[in-house]
Parts: C-alpha cells; structure tokens; sequence
C-alpha cells in the first residue's frame, strides 16, 4: 500500500503529466489558428499570378453563322447581361450576351455570343466568367496611345483614349484586386459622352506595373501613390483637373488618394463601383463565407496591421486597416462622391457604402443597384449605370477652384 508520500509523488507526476498534455494540446491549437489566420492574411495581400478556369463549357452550338455556348450554372451565370468569358488561360476571349435558356435540373445555361475576340471557343472546355467585355482599347474601336507612367519602382503602361470633344477635366480609372486596366474599358464611353479624356493605369504588383520589394498589395494604403503619378501626367497633359474612377479595391486607392495626395486639390470627384469603404467589414465577411472563425479573421486583420505581423505576410509595412474605415471617417470625406453599388454584392457588402451615404450626404450619394454582384453593375443595367453617372457629373464638370487644400 502506498504510503502519503507515494502517493503524493505519484499525483505530482501524473499532474505534471496533465499539464504538459495540455500545453502540448493548447500548442496544436494555437499552431492551427495562427497558421489559418496566416494563410488568410497572406492571400489577402498576394497577387494571383494566373486566374483558373473554374467554369465549365459544357458545349457550344452552332447557330448559321451565329454561336451559342452552354455553360455550367453558377450565381453568375444566370444573371441576364453582357459578360466576359476568357478562356484556354487567358489565351481565349469572348463577349457572352443574352439567356436563351436555364434548366435548374441540369445545372446548365445557354446563352449567346456575341463576338469572339480570341482563341477557339468551341474546343474549351472551361473558363472563367468576367465583368470585363474588353481586353484592349482596339476591341471598342477607338484611338487611344500607349504610355508610360513613371512610378518608383520603374515605368508603369497606361491607356490614353482621348475624347473626341475634350474639355479640361480627365477620367482616371484605378481597377480593382485581382484585375487590370482592361477594368475601366466599360466606363470609357460615359467618359468621353461627358468630355473627359480617359487615362487607365496599372499599379504596382497588379502584373502590368512594377513589382515593388515586397510584392505585395498593400490594399491602397501604398498603391494611391501611384495614382498621385497618374494625376501628375493629366495636368502635364493639359488637364486642370480629374475624376477618379474606382472599382472595388480601386475604391479604396481612390479614396485614399482623394485623402492624402499632394495633388488631391486636383480631384474634382469620384465614381465608386462597389468599393471597398471598409476593409475591416470586408476581410471579416469573406472570413465568414470562407467558414473560418471569427476570431482567427480578427487574428488575422492584427497580423496585416501590426509590425510584427511583416514576417507573415510579407508585407514591407503594416496596413493601417483603421485609416481607410470610412464610415468612421465620414465626416473627413470631402470629395463629392458617387457610389454605385449592388445589394447583393457577395464581395464586398453594400452596407458600409450606404452607412457613409447616411452620414455624409452631402458629399455622397449612393445609387444602389440588384443582381449585379460584384462590379457588374454595368453588365446587368448599362444605361442606367451611364446615365446615373452623367446625371450626377456633368452639373461638376467645369468647376476648377476647390474649396480644399
């Protein structure tokens, strides 16, 4: 029989035991969220080298001289409009038009082409389905010059398509994450309707511009440097000022340089295409649709934005999150400003966009739109984009003495 001694000796051993079991199951645990929320900061951050072809192409008929093509039915996919299908990686281009038919059952949709820009559409067999129906300035028919914009880790290319009746006010066009230039093409012709020559950049990291160091997207807290440039080379163009065009991310960027930028006295207004007014909101929703905690999503928004965190994303310099919280910062926004975006948009949410309407309206107004997603608020209602736009810019046009700094 043990004595008192033995069998305190024997609890001590088997309580260190427990103990160390414990650290060593507290130790997975904190392991597996820190790497979790590190894979979700670094995607974040990181430019998608190639776009997968994640649609199927189910078939393509055969119409006289005209093409159908049958595709997999997705969110996207069944929304009536007018879409890009790229396709062969990239290689391949279409503009895809109207349903012609949907069968739920059969998880398929048929819809019409419109043109076919490149590749052999009816030996792909996948794709991916864009907003963007253009791939050059050529595709729309219009005169445009390639030049260059000097950023500071080298020269950048941009398209110039100049107006056919220019006034003085330009059309900048900041795309968003995960896309080009090519983005703005859409809202190339509202901006010639209304006289302003259209500049559409690239900037650092997005695959068209330089790399910077890191590599890395710094989710507009570096990018809206590049935009100052683009600004720069419209006024040593002629122009006296500038509207900026932002979708999504490019949002961001726009409202960051409308803040910080030694030229943003030169901003006149801005056009936001489901922009991002809150990333904050935006990396705790897509945490939320990629089924992972919130807490490891919050763990992850603290190593973007803490210093320590550099060596987990890569980062060259934390991203101030709390700096580009515009509904926060309504009230310092003082760039008249107008917002189209989609209520059911499944990236970016539309309700900071309409909490900054509320609590700034006049500076902002918000147009909502349905259906569209994310950035396809052209592709599902056109005109009313267009018209929504000129309606709201023209009365601006023209006015060259801001009350800003």
């Amino acid at each position: 029989m043990a004595t008192s001694e033995t069998q305190s000796s024997t609890w001590l051993k088997w309580g260190a035991l427990g103990a160390g079991a414990a650290g060593v199951g507290a130790l997975a645990v904190v392991t597996a969220t820190s790497g979790l929320a590190a894979y979700f900061a670094r995607r974040v951050v990181t430019p998608e080298k190639h776009r997968a072809d994640d649609l199927s192409i189910l078939a393509v008929i055969t119409d006289g001289p005209k093409l159908q093509v049958v595709l997999e039915a997705t969110p996207d996919t069944i929304i009536e409009g007018t879409y890009g299908l790229f396709f062969e990686q990239n290689r391949g281009h279409a503009i895809i038009g109207r349903i012609i038919s949907y069968v739920p059952r059969e998880g398929s949709v048929t819809r019409e082409v419109i043109a076919v820009h490149s590749g052999d559409l009816r030996t792909a067999t996948a794709g991916w389905w864009s907003g963007n129906l253009y791939t050059h300035p050529e595709q729309l028919a219009l005169d445009y010059e390639d030049v260059s914009l000097e950023l500071p880790d080298g020269p950048a290319p941009a398209w110039l398509l100049p107006a056919p009746d220019p006034g003085h006010t330009w059309a900048i066009m900041v795309h968003g994450r995960g896309a080009t230039r090519n983005e703005g093409l859409r809202a190339v012709p509202t901006a010639h309707k209304l006289g302003m020559n259209a500049l559409l950049i690239s900037y650092r990291n997005d695959g068209d511009a330089p790399k910077t160091a890191d590599g890395r997207y710094g989710l507009g807290v570096t990018e809206w440097a590049d935009v100052e440039v683009a600004i720069d080379f419209a006024r040593s163009r002629g122009a006296k000022d500038v509207v900026l065009f932002g979708y999504s991310m490019g949002g961001a960027i726009s409202l960051q340089t409308a803040d910080l930028a030694r030229n943003r006295k030169y901003v006149l207004a801005m056009i936001l295409d489901a922009p991002v007014i809150n990333w904050i909101d935006v990396l705790a929703h897509q945490a939320a649709l990629n089924r992972i905690p919130n807490y490891i999503g919050r763990y992850a928004q603290l190593m973007l934005s803490h210093p320590l965190g550099r060596r987990i994303t890569g980062l060259a310099a934390p991203v101030n999150l709390k700096s580009m919280d515009w509904v926060s910062r309504a009230i310092e926004l003082r760039t008249p400003s107008l917002i189209l975006h989609s209520i059911d948009d499944d990236f970016v949410p539309f309700e900071p966009t309409a909490e900054l309407a509320k609590r700034n309206p006049e500076m902002v107004t918000f147009i909502p739109f349905s259906k569209a997603r994310h950035t396809k608020e052209w592709n599902v209602e056109p005109a009313r984009w267009e018209s929504s736009i000129e309606e709201w810019l023209r009365p601006c046009l023209g006015r060259h003495s801001l009350p800003r700094d």
